[in-house]
Order: structure tokens, then sequence, then C-alpha cells
């Protein structure tokens, strides 16, 4: 399939295509299933590319997503990578995970692309059974009053570093 391509940690246990008979508005959508009875890892169709065109822009990665049966979860993702194939920013939607079966929803990604960014990379990503589907996505800049959606998981950590001597037990 042209642009896109399959990755993940067990790319093999996946399948991507096109789906001529699941379509939103009439437009056809992409897919992305397990194809093993017991998926291990998660396989991930999606996109790579230079960042060159969007240093400096905020951009919005959205899809509309139906599911069938996701049993682990399933997101839209996107990562801006900096030199050394660093991650400088990344949403998977963990946080706001699509499972079970859903009809056609419309779900986004936003990030800062910094003047930093050498690669950009979006997809849907599929953790164990089940089957999304993709349709009418887009990739576009967008203003500074809509939100980014990067989380990069530290809100919930403590300020400082503590119990270095074991003298207190418990949480």
């Amino acid at each position: 399939m042209k642009s896109w391509f399959m990755a993940g940690s067990d790319p093999r246990d996946y399948e991507l295509g096109i789906d001529a008979n699941a379509v939103r508005n009439g437009k056809n959508s992409g897919y992305l299933k397990a194809k093993v009875a017991e998926p291990r890892g998660f396989g991930t169709m999606m996109q790579m590319f230079k960042a060159n065109d969007y240093i400096n822009k905020r951009m919005r990665f959205s899809a509309f997503v139906k599911s069938e049966g996701i049993e682990a979860w399933a997101g839209l993702w996107m990562r801006v990578d900096g030199p050394q194939h660093r991650s400088l920013s990344f949403d998977n939607m963990q946080n706001r995970p699509i499972k079970g079966t859903t009809d056609w929803q419309k779900y986004e990604v936003v990030l800062d692309v910094p003047q930093e960014s050498v690669a950009i990379a979006f997809g849907i990503l599929l953790t164990g059974k089940g089957q999304a589907w993709l349709s009418e996505v887009q990739f576009e800049e967008v203003g500074a009053e809509v939100p980014t959606t990067s989380h990069e998981g530290h809100d919930d950590l403590p300020e400082k570093a503590g119990n270095l001597d074991f003298a207190e037990d418990g949480a």
C-alpha cells in the first residue's frame, strides 16, 4: 500500500490493507488487524517523512476510526524525532485508548515540531486481538490555541527523590 508500511514490536502478527467495503463518506479505509489467534506485542500501520516543511509548526494528525473486537487497545499515534532518532515529542493515545467495538469516531493527536526536528512519524497501532479501520486521514497545521495532546508521562511523578535511606515503609 503506497506511503503506508507495517512496523511495531511484532509486525508479523498483524496485517494492513485497504478496505473498499468499510467506507466513510464515500472514502475507502485502511485497516490494521491481528492475523493470528494470539498476537504478541503490537503492530502499527504508519508513515514516516522528513520534518523540513513542518519546523516550528503545531501539527494535527486526525482520522475517523472504527474498531471491532479490540481486546487490549488501539490508538492513533504521532512522534517527532530529532537527530540520532531521539524522540522530541510523542503521543499514542494510551491515556485515551480505543477498545472493543466502536463505530466511526474522530480522533486526533497534536504535537509541536521544534526547530531541531528531523522526522515525523504517525499511524495507528493495535495491541492484541481485533481490527481497526481509519478513514478521512488528515495531517494539518493548527494554531497555538489548539492544545497539544503530548503526555510525557511525568504528571504523576513526585517532585523529588525520596526514602533514600529506606526508613519509611509503605507508599
